[in-house]
């Protein structure tokens, strides 16, 4: 194993600072290398940065629902910390609403008998159905934490494991989402409650395996919560742990080409420089790393593969201020107010323009005043939408008309009359901001083709001291799952390091 001293010398890029990056580069430098995070943007955080106004709102770009609280407290943990020594976490009460017309509404409570008593209200005998639904996902959910997500799905002996084997049948990996669901529940309301999780980070309900029945019981058993201050603070929590480790950020300088010799990256030109370098993890969007740092004959994966991935949706996203309160509203309210099946084939299978969009509204400033001015509204809006499509101002207008008009007769707000800020962000402007994959804001879609080891390899099969890591590659899509990767990615490299 090489000494401290040699680890010290040792210098290790990561491109790109999100969840992942920061991540990976903590682990790295915890290690004892020289780590260094290259961010093309001026902040740090990826898809998780904050957009702070002038006229002082605060608004999280990206995430915004805090699930699987125990994978944050883990990376604090690792590093001697927890996760309260840098934010405060509130429980949504209720965790979530969800709007099917202007006259129906659910409410969706943190106590989960009060959960039961809601379904029972709705269907007789749902209650028990879901208690039996969600020991089926806590199963899921314990053995994918403990026996599969931290796995760097490189080989499929990793999952030799008694637990995985013996429960092979009850992970369900080869049954549709959909038609699990429907096997408990009748109501069209509820079936909507327990598919929206696919919606927003994977693919069709009839295409997403069961297994992923875990996020029902992430978001219904384990909680909602949100970090005072946004999921800025978050960010912020990180890159103080990383800096605590000796980790340096560079910030608007992108990474312009990687240069190889033999089976190894030694140097890194960015915007500002070359630098020599022993090991490289690239956080960033890995299809534009492929096709823009390395060679065609160092790239994991063609042109044509990349093409054909299922890929999670892009989405619409208006940030909003409002300079009144907005009646009606949670913290996080899901307008499932249009068809859902309608929705989900014109991302998946048509590829355009939704014609009655689903949409979302997180309104934190309800739960917390620090991110909007007082007596004022912080309103993130967000409609997921086919990945690669065109998204021109015109279009974005014509959708915020929609959203509005359903919006404001929802509240009995006039939200549009009392805006004092309103920025959209969609398709084009995750690439130009991410290099994301033909806009894609999640990722890679969780269908049974793209799960585990049958995502893009964290290893590059070329490049000896070459990872990857991020929403792309293992173990997947969501804030989770990135924080994951890069823990993932940094033990590999540390892994090849030692030899």
């Amino acid at each position: 194993m090489p000494s401290k001293l040699r680890k010290e010398r040792l210098q290790i890029a990561v491109i790109g600072s999100g969840f992942a990056g920061i991540s990976s580069a903590a682990y790295l430098a915890k290690e004892g290398y020289q780590v260094h995070v290259y961010e093309k943007n001026l902040e740090i955080g990826g898809r998780a940065r904050q957009l702070i106004t002038d006229n002082g709102y605060v608004f999280d770009m990206g995430p915004s629902w805090y699930w699987m609280p125990e994978v944050f407290e883990r990376f604090f943990n690792d590093f001697g910390y927890k996760a309260e020594d840098f934010y405060e976490l509130q429980l949504l009460d209720p965790g979530f609403s969800v709007v099917f017309s202007a006259g129906d509404s659910l409410n969706i409570p943190a106590n989960f008998e009060e959960l039961c008593q809601l379904f029972e209200s709705i269907e007789k005998g749902s209650a028990e159905n879901l208690q039996k639904f969600l020991t089926e996902a806590e199963y899921k959910y314990k053995i994918g934490m403990e026996k599969l997500v931290y796995k760097p799905g490189l080989s499929l002996f990793e999952f030799a494991d008694k637990d995985v084997i013996t429960g092979l049948f009850k992970l369900q990996v080869f049954t549709s989402f959909s038609s699990h669901v429907k096997k408990y529940f009748k109501d069209s309301r509820l079936i909507a409650l327990m598919e929206f999780p696919v919606l927003f980070l994977g693919a069709m309900p009839e295409d997403t395996p069961a297994l992923y029945s875990l996020m029902n019981y992430a978001g219904l058993k384990l909680g909602t919560w949100y970090p005072k201050g946004g999921f800025g603070k978050v960010i912020q929590a990180m890159i103080d742990v990383a800096k605590n480790q000796g980790v340096e950020f560079h910030t608007s300088e992108a990474v312009t080409s990687l240069e190889i010799q033999g089976k190894h990256i030694v140097k890194l030109t960015s915007e500002k420089g070359t630098k020599n370098y022993d090991g490289v993890i690239a956080a960033a969007d890995y299809q534009h790393v492929e096709e823009k740092l390395l060679g065609y004959g160092y790239r994991n994966y063609s042109d044509q593969y990349w093409d054909n991935r299922v890929l999670a949706p892009s989405c619409l996203i208006f940030y909003l201020g409002v300079k009144t309160k907005v009646d009606r509203l949670n913290h996080h309210t899901l307008f499932f107010d249009e068809d859902l099946k309608q929705h989900s084939r014109e991302i998946y299978k048509e590829v355009k323009w939704p014609s009655k969009p689903l949409f979302y509204v997180c309104c934190p400033s309800i739960t917390d005043p620090t991110v909007a001015p007082n007596g004022h509204e912080n309103l993130f809006i967000l409609m997921p939408l086919a990945p690669n499509v065109k998204d021109p101002e015109a279009i974005r207008e014509q959708y915020f008309t929609l959203i509005m008009d359903r919006l404001e007769a929802y509240t009995g707000t006039p939200i549009r009359k009392n805006l004092d800020y309103k920025k959209s962000y969609c398709v084009s402007d995750f690439i130009a901001d991410y290099n994301s994959y033909k806009g894609n804001a999640y990722g890679l879609a969780n269908t049974l083709m793209q799960t585990a080891n049958l995502k893009p390899s964290l290893r590059n099969k070329k490049i000896h001291n070459f990872f990857y890591a991020g929403q792309l590659t293992v173990p997947g899509p969501g804030v989770p799952p990135s924080i994951i990767s890069g823990n993932l990615a940094a033990h590999q490299l540390i892994k090849y390091l030692n030899q």
